[in-house]
């Protein structure tokens, strides 16, 4: 049996600018951070010739015979089925999937998915893939495969994980800088985060792909709303690795505002009136997550204001999601070949010394 699990994404500041469309043109960076929320993916063989596929978010199951020759499109589990095409799974085995967050929110769970699968897959075939290959592949997969007019950030932050400012060059190489910020600003910043659920999930693909078409263009309000938001990443940066964190909160308002002016889908009225009441209450800035058009509203709001934000919000019917920041990125939580007598299992060991179960 194999467990693997997969973290989701908050994103701070650089969110489009990710996408081909614009990196090829001019680079893209982002500044993430990932998040004690997963997608897990758990791997057992089967006694006989078929593949089957369980997920419990979708509430369905489906069973195939030939995964090769299959076609992708209409296909209502799409992702499991690429990553399998993609790798030419032939072996019999079933495939559970769950999540802890829904679809459509702006975490990046679509990602997380592909990346959870590729690599409880790559682990079972005994496929050398590192932290790299496993994001660069997962984009193929996403963009290539399936069609979705996705960019790089979700796919690199949910392989590494943890706190990095993701550069996307020109010719399509990327580079992960990771944050090393001292331990009390980390905990302080962790503390004065604040997500909450909006209530409606949202699908990327329109905003995405309109928001592709507006860069191709090389000029107007979506290009040069990409240039301040690319900037003001790299000015988050620096403040975090300064400890400014007031200055970031100030920040992330800007970059709210620029992103706003990428496209007219991106926020709408409730968006709007949702983050205005929690400025008034106290925080200094936030967004909505992901594309937008939905899904959680982040903020940074400082301790002594988050009863006063909490409870504003909370009027407005809004449900807060407590977190803290993943640091490991996609990663096997069991590799056990006792539990199904699979011998393709057990690759990797961790023993514990008996002076820790002790203790």
């Amino acid at each position: 049996m194999l467990i693997v699990r997969s973290p989701v994404r908050i994103s701070f500041g650089g969110g489009g600018t990710d996408l081909p469309a614009y990196y090829e043109k001019y680079g893209g960076a982002v500044l993430s951070v990932t998040i004690n929320k997963y997608f897990y993916t758990i791997l057992t063989k089967r006694g006989d010739d078929k593949i089957q596929v369980i997920s419990s978010d979708l509430r369905r199951t489906e069973t195939w015979a030939d995964i090769a020759c299959m076609d992708i499109a209409g296909q209502p589990l799409d992702i499991p089925l690429a990553v399998m095409k993609h790798l030419a799974v032939r072996a019999p085995l079933n495939l559970f999937l769950a999540s802890e967050i829904p679809p459509g929110t702006g975490l990046g769970s679509s990602a997380s998915v592909c990346v959870s699968i590729l690599k409880a897959l790559a682990v079972y075939m005994r496929l050398p893939m590192n932290k790299h290959d496993l994001a660069e592949r997962a984009f193929h997969i996403s963009r290539d495969l399936l069609g979705m007019p996705v960019g790089k950030q979700d796919e690199y932050a949910a392989a590494f994980g943890g706190f990095n400012y993701l550069f996307f060059y020109e010719d399509g190489r990327t580079s992960v800088d990771p944050l090393e910020l001292a331990p009390d600003v980390f905990r302080e910043l962790q503390n004065n985060l604040m997500l909450f659920f909006t209530g409606a999930s949202h699908n990327s693909r329109t905003i995405l792909e309109a928001q592709e078409k507006a860069t191709r263009q090389s000029t107007g309000t979506a290009v040069d709303s990409l240039h301040q938001i690319r900037l003001l990443a790299k000015k988050m940066r620096a403040a975090l690795l300064q400890g400014n964190l007031k200055e970031f909160g100030g920040l992330l308002d800007e970059a709210w505002q620029a992103k706003r002016k990428v496209s007219n889908k991106i926020s709408n009225s409730w968006l709007d009136r949702l983050y205005e009441i929690a400025r008034q209450s106290g925080a200094l800035g936030g967004k909505i997550t992901g594309a937008g058009g939905g899904g959680f509203l982040l903020l940074y709001c400082e301790k002594d204001c988050q009863p006063k934000v909490r409870e504003a919000l909370g009027r407005e019917g809004l449900r807060e999601l407590g977190f803290e920041f993943d640091l490991e990125g996609a990663r096997v939580l069991v590799n056990d070949p006792f539990l199904d007598g699979d011998a393709r299992c057990g690759l990797r060991w961790t023993l514990t010394p008996c002076s820790e179960l002790s203790s």
